[in-house]
Formats: structure tokens, C-alpha cells, sequence
């Protein structure tokens, strides 16, 4: 009798599990499981979106983006003059982006969104990284992921106003690192933080990770500098809604935008100047080796943040997340 009363336990168990959450299988034979919580569906899928989320029913990255793409978007990248050869690969990318799937990066929208918005963070990657523009081979836009560490540092990057809560280690550096090279104590600490990583006592870490070292930079695009404030991320797919101000400061949601949050006026506000081309080139050049097509960017008012008005001055910020 007990044994059948285990049995019938079992049996209702399993099936209150099948009415809660059903089993699917796509195309490369991983497992998706969905269920409802609060009247939404939410899936999990495989090691990329092992967590319950909305954005999980979606497509993966590695749906949609292979290592031979990645390949094509930085062939140069280990080239005898690179700075950093043998470090940046397909795997520690995709790696990384998997922390950042389950919160939408490069699972939101529909495929063409998922593509764009991959090929809009590697083309500020591709941007920020490239040693192309004094190297004649292969055309500047192929030198991505040149770099993994800023190379000749103009200071160390210790701000004190930060000391108690994100204190400079002694001896240690906070110059730039990363896919999206990040600067400055508290960057370093509050990321390190995000990321379970101490990277304010080991900011060397980034530049001896790529996984890292792509994890800091997806945290970027995904991260506002101020609560106030949209992220690149939230910009790109189309999840921030401009104010009143942000219209009369020529703010719009688009490509150009992305630069505003990320790069502030060092980039935008200034016309039509060659830093913020060089980020836009980039962008719709891996459109097209991504199969997108440039024509996919939008119009030209989308792309750049030529007359935009920056959301974090520098004069008059010291906080930004670069």
C-alpha cells in the first residue's frame, strides 16, 4: 500500500510538471521548455538561456550567428601586427552573451532585430578595438579586436571620490579594458561587483579573459549610466520612448543614439565628424557580412548623433560607465 501510494505521488507530480511547462525541440535538437507565470510565457533553451525568461522563447545568438561569421567580422584580428593575437574567439563570445540572453541581449524582436542588434554591438567592438586605420591590408574596417587593453595609458584611472565605497587597489591600473574598454576604480568595481568578479583588486583580469573582457562590454550595452536613462541596449530595440526633452535635444531612437549614451560628446553633437562615422562605418559594414544588408540601418538621422545633444555631458559628468 505505501509503495502504491508512492507511485500515485510520482504520477501527480509529473503530471502537475506537464500541465505547467511543456517540452519543444528546435531545429539543432535542444530542448525548449515553456511555461506561463503571471499569464506570460517563459522559456528556458539549452546553455545559452538557462534561465526562465520571455526573452528565451526567442531565437539564441548561436541561432542565428556562427563562428564563420565571427570570423568574417574580424579576419584580421590575429594578424602579425595585432596587439592582441590569440585572444578574442567566437566561443568566449558567445559565452559571455549567454549571461546577458536571458535579459534580451540578442534575444529580442524578431530575427532581423536579433541580427541588427549583434551586428550594432560588434560594430562599436569593431570600432573601439581596431588598429586598421594605420594599416593598409584588408581595409580599416577589418581590424577588429586588435586591441584588448588600452596601450599607452595617460594616467591610472584612480578617482578618490570613490574611496569608500570603490577604493583604488594599491599598484593596480583602471586603464581601459575590454571588447568595450571600460576605465576608472569604480567602473571596475561596480561591474566586478555585477559580474561576482573583483576586478577593482584585479583589473588585469579583463585583459587575461576574453570571456570577461566580452561579459564588461555586453554589461555596457545593457547597463544605463543613470536610472534615469535608457541603455544602449534599451535604445536599440526599441524599448525607450524619448521625452520632451530628449526630442528637443534631437535625441531619437536609433543606431546614433547608442554612440549619445555610450560615447556622450566625445562623439556626438559635434556634426559630422570622423570618430562617429568610423562607429557608423562599422556597423554597416558587419550588416552586410552578416547577410542583413546595410540598407536594413535605417535612415540617416537613425544612424548618426551628429546634432544630438549629449545625455551625459562631459563636462559636467564624471560617472560615466566608458
Amino acid at each position: 500500500m505505501e509503495e502504491m501510494r508512492k507511485a500515485i505521488w510520482v504520477i501527480l507530480a509529473m503530471a502537475v510538471f506537464a500541465s505547467s511547462a511543456m517540452v519543444g525541440v528546435r531545429g539543432d535538437d535542444t530542448k525548449i521548455l515553456v511555461k506561463k507565470v503571471k499569464g506570460e510565457k517563459v522559456c528556458m533553451q539549452g546553455w545559452e538561456c538557462n534561465t526562465w525568461s520571455k526573452y528565451c522563447c526567442n531565437q539564441t545568438i548561436t541561432n542565428f550567428f556562427q563562428t564563420y561569421q565571427f570570423e568574417n567580422l574580424f579576419s584580421k584580428r590575429n594578424s602579425p601586427v595585432a596587439h592582441a593575437i590569440g585572444f578574442w574567439d567566437f566561443q568566449s563570445f558567445i559565452t559571455a552573451a549567454a549571461l546577458y540572453e536571458p535579459l534580451g541581449f540578442g534575444t529580442t524582436g524578431g530575427h532581423l532585430m536579433q541580427m541588427k542588434e549583434i551586428a550594432a554591438f560588434l560594430g562599436h567592438v569593431g570600432a573601439a578595438t581596431s588598429c586598421g586605420y594605420g594599416v593598409s591590408t584588408g581595409g580599416p574596417l577589418a581590424w577588429g579586436l586588435c586591441f584588448n587593453r588600452e596601450m599607452s595609458p595617460s594616467q591610472s584611472y584612480c578617482n578618490d571620490y570613490y574611496k569608500l565605497t570603490y577604493p583604488c587597489s594599491p599598484g593596480a591600473e583602471y586603464y581601459g579594458r575590454g571588447a568595450l574598454p571600460i576605465y576608472w576604480n569604480f567602473n571596475y568595481g561596480y561591474i566586478g561587483d555585477f559580474l561576482k568578479v573583483d576586478l577593482l583588486n584585479h583589473p588585469e583580469y579583463i585583459e587575461q579573459n576574453a570571456t570577461l573582457a566580452f561579459q564588461t562590454a555586453i554589461f555596457k550595452w545593457m547597463t544605463p549610466i543613470k536610472k534615469s536613462q535608457p541603455s544602449a541596449h534599451d535604445i536599440f530595440v526599441g524599448n525607450w520612448k524619448p521625452t520632451k526633452n530628449d526630442t528637443l535635444a534631437k535625441r531619437i531612437p536609433g543606431f546614433g543614439a547608442t554612440m549619445n549614451i555610450l560615447y556622450a560628446d566625445q562623439v556626438c553633437g559635434q556634426g559630422d565628424i570622423d570618430s562617429m562615422n568610423v562607429i557608423v562605418s562599422h556597423y554597416l559594414y558587419y550588416l552586410d557580412l552578416m547577410g542583413v544588408g546595410r540598407e536594413e540601418a535605417g535612415p540617416h538621422d537613425y544612424l548618426t548623433c551628429a546634432e544630438q545633444v549629449a545625455f551625459n555631458p562631459t563636462s559636467s559628468s564624471s560617472s560615466s560607465t566608458s
